[in-house]
């Protein structure tokens, strides 16, 4: 549930930041349309793209303000339609008849087509796409276009959620080639200028076809560390930070001039094995590793009072989740019992590839600690966003890893093996299969929670815990979205006063 708190008494730092906040160009802005909205974040795109590797930042920056869909991820989770007029399905669940919108436009000036969303939706499932969601569309037998305003998709067995996957495919124009550095989308900005390393600008869009954007721009402001952002909305250089990576970092905005919203995540922090090789193809191996981490201990000590322990890929949100943090519980003598029946009664060594970003390196020399407990050291490899995303998740040259997940009813991902942690399992796979043809929400529920309590048995990750999301905001900012689904973040609505 969103909660949001606005926390009082003014202090030092307060009137600090009131000050430099009234001579920097982030503060200045009266109420108006032509605002400029400074967004604060440490995660960059690593190009513009949502299908070859653009990671976390280009899905908080694009999805909804440069690139739409058919349907419409809200903030609440529903999924609505967007470039979609309306769409019909067959009595047998196999063929959906999508009509489009007549007044889009994309900001090329081009019409949106049937066209348009075919190559969309092809350039997800092409053999060099790396989107995450390509897996989804893999019972997709035909795509027909049969007249400009209409789409109709033809499966080759029923997808209930197809219209929901539907969402996370960005709908660029089907001229508009490699979009790496560019874009042509139908939203309700364009792209102005990036800069590699320091900011990303959205200009408003003026011939937007929906409702236009609250303010004039918005630019997202990148920075490497936790401090820096922290610093940046003290001196008003930004006026609100997407995600708070500390809650030590919470007291100097414990006053007027700030709102702190805590809201939903559906963000998992995950030691992630490569399932493929020894000895992490052994489930004994891995429940080991679990029962070596004290979870609660950790989450205190990154986050102190905030986030929530889960036992499976599945956050509370969703509706397949139970509570199974028991499965694998903290016991040093079971970790121990369990490396012995596995053959690794005097331990073992691996490396742990770990993301140089906040928490990232504090989780992996926590791990190494409690790992050392039962025998086990930890080697830790430190690497970029994009040395991971090329070692790990596309050359999947790794033991074991750390990585944030963002995206909601992601645990689907356990019933694919050529994911990139390699987990492979019959059951399973027939149970997401199953879960995706079944003909109610009902049905589906109940096969995911099978899956759920499968992949939390057999330790098929370790789930260390689901991320708070902590929004810190100047008080004279509103409109702006207080949950983490999927890393969206909707900027049209912000407003400055």
């Amino acid at each position: 549930m969103r909660r949001t708190r606005i926390l009082g008494a003014l202090g030092a730092v307060a009137t600090l930041a009131l000050v430099a906040g009234c001579a920097s160009g982030a503060a200045d802005d009266t109420a108006s349309e032509d605002a400029s909205i400074f967004i604060g974040s440490l995660y960059e795109p690593t190009n513009l793209s949502n299908t070859q590797g653009g990671g976390q930042g280009v899905t908080e920056a694009l999805t909804g303000n440069v690139y739409e869909g058919l349907y419409r991820l809200t903030d609440d989770g529903e999924v609505e339609p967007l470039l979609a007029e309306d769409a019909q399905v067959s009595d047998d669940g196999l063929t959906y008849t999508i009509t489009l919108r007549d007044d889009v436009s994309f900001h090329s000036g081009d019409p949106l087509t049937s066209a348009d969303v075919k190559s969309s939706i092809e350039a997800v499932t092409a053999e060099d796409s790396v989107s995450a969601r390509k897996s989804s569309f893999t019972t997709i037998a035909d795509i027909a276009t049969p007249d400009d305003r209409t789409v109709v998709v033809t499966l080759s067995q029923r997808s209930i959620s197809f219209l929901y996957n539907l969402s996370y495919v960005w709908i660029v124009n089907d001229e508009a080639g490699d979009i790496t550095g560019t874009e042509d989308g139908t939203g309700p900005y364009t792209l102005d200028e990036w800069k590699k390393g320091s900011t990303l600008t959205l200009a408003r869009w003026d011939d937007y076809w929906g409702e236009p954007a609250t303010n004039g721009e918005v630019v997202y402001t990148y920075f490497t560390d936790a401090t820096a952002e922290n610093n940046a909305l003290l001196t008003g250089e930004i006026d609100v930070i997407t995600s708070v990576q500390s809650p030590d970092s919470l007291a100097q905005f414990d006053n007027d001039d700030y709102v702190i919203s805590e809201g939903t995540s559906t963000t998992k922090e995950l030691l992630a094995f490569n399932d493929r090789v020894a000895p992490f193809d052994n489930a004994l191996v891995r429940k080991a590793i679990y029962s070596a981490i004290d979870t609660k201990k950790l989450l205190g000590s990154i986050w102190g009072d905030y986030g929530t322990l889960i036992g499976s890929m599945v956050p509370p949100t969703d509706p397949w989740y139970e509570d199974l943090t028991a499965v694998n519980p903290y016991d040093v003598d079971l970790s121990k019992d369990l490396l012995a029946q596995a053959g690794y009664a005097d331990g073992f060594t691996f490396t742990l590839d770990t993301p140089s970003y906040d928490p990232h390196p504090a989780v992996a020399e926590f791990l190494q600690s409690q790992l050392a407990e039962v025998g086990i050291t930890v080697e830790i490899n430190t690497i970029s966003a994009d040395e991971w995303y090329t070692k790990v998740f596309k050359e999947q040259d790794f033991e074991a890893t750390l990585q944030e997940h963002v995206n909601d009813r992601d645990v689907v991902w356990y019933g694919n093996p050529d994911f990139y942690w390699g987990y492979d399992d019959a059951e399973v796979q027939q149970w997401v299969s199953a879960a995706e043809q079944a003909a109610t929400t009902d049905e589906q529920t109940a096969l995911l929670k099978q899956v759920n309590e499968k992949i939390a048995e057999d330790a098929a990750s370790v789930w260390l815990y689901l991320y708070p999301q902590i929004v810190v905001a100047s008080s004279d900012l509103s409109g702006y979205p207080v949950n983490g689904l999927n890393s969206q973040f909707f900027a049209y609505d912000i407003v400055k006063s």
